[in-house]
């Protein structure tokens, strides 16, 4: 792997407006997950801005078009279209309708929707356990499904939201749904944000001769989001003030949003692929956890880990 790399002048108190200023998306298409809250919200904005027609693909449907609406009221006259797909990454079926209802070619896929640390263990209808099967697996077949579109644009960009929650655990692959280990939320929270590191290290390698480059990111401690609906805040706070881990500095949601707007669209960035990123540059890699509050395990950027993890997963969900 080449040295890290570092676009100036953005860092890590760079807004996503101060990404995409001067940056023109006019006749691109995009798709942004989990965009009716947090930073997909901003994610969306920042590319119509630009003048991207976005699709907020989102699984509450109504409050997609609330926001969708607030949105319009907001943007410039020469922003993008914005619509609204129901997609449940729990509900493959739902992914499946998405997939089949896309016409066209695909320029960016933002696959920002996730869950955190919910505290008992629960399964989708199919058997796997929520996190790894919402965080990884559904984006997985989102992706997989839409290939052909990213294909046909010509230089498409996925943009994988990861975390410095990948440092907790790397993909256990025999037992990525916790039925021989205690279930703990926090490594099942690792394990799938590791996942998603590992897509963009494969989907780099699988499709760059389609002109397709991927690549991960942590987007930063964000309060003002709801990826944290499901968890104990009272007992994440307990373990900080306990060192069981540490947090990086707080963000807006303005800022939690510039890297992945900078990895769906800046110039800075071109042909950048497989690679892991935060505040707005290439992460430095770590060697073990300890209270690191950045960089990136190794064990999330190996190509065999990543080979591993495509074929469990094309099995899993074709």
């Amino acid at each position: 792997m080449s040295a890290p790399q570092t676009p100036r002048p953005f860092g890590a108190s760079t807004t996503a407006a101060e990404v995409i200023d001067g940056v023109d998306l006019h006749g691109r298409r995009a798709v942004v997950t989990g965009a009716s809250s947090g930073i997909g919200v901003e994610t969306a904005r920042a590319l119509a801005a630009a003048g991207a027609d976005v699709t907020l693909a989102v699984r509450d449907a109504d409050a997609g078009a609330r926001v969708a609406a607030k949105l319009e009221a907001e943007l410039p006259p020469s922003a993008g279209k914005l619509s609204v797909g129901r997609l449940d990454l729990a509900d493959r079926s739902t992914v499946r309708d998405f997939v089949a209802g896309w016409k066209g070619p695909l320029h960016i896929l933002v696959n920002n929707a996730g869950v955190m640390a919910p505290p008992e263990l629960t399964r989708t209808p199919e058997g796997q356990e929520l996190q790894f099967a919402v965080n990884h697996l559904g984006h997985f077949a989102l992706a997989t499904g839409l290939h052909p579109a990213l294909a046909a644009a010509d230089g498409a960009r996925i943009v994988s939201v990861s975390s410095i929650g990948h440092l907790f655990s790397p993909v256990v692959f025999d037992d990525v749904d916790y039925r021989f280990r205690p279930y703990d939320p926090w490594t099942s929270y690792g394990q799938s944000k590791t996942a998603n590191t590992l897509f963009a290290v494969g989907a780099a390698e699988r499709w760059a001769d389609d002109g397709i480059t991927a690549n991960a990111l942590m987007p930063g401690n964000i309060a003002d989001t709801s990826l944290a609906r499901h968890t104990d805040m009272e007992q994440v706070a307990a373990m900080v003030a306990a060192g069981a881990f540490a947090l990086p500095p707080g963000k807006t949601v303005e800022q939690g949003a510039a890297t992945s707007v900078l990895l769906a669209a800046s110039p800075t960035v071109q042909g950048v692929t497989g690679r892991y990123f935060e505040d707005c540059g290439e992460a430095e890699p770590v060697a073990e956890r300890g209270t690191a509050v950045g960089g990136v395990a190794p064990y999330a950027l190996d190509r065999d880990n990543a080979a591993r993890l495509w074929a469990m997963s094309e099995a899993l969900v074709h």
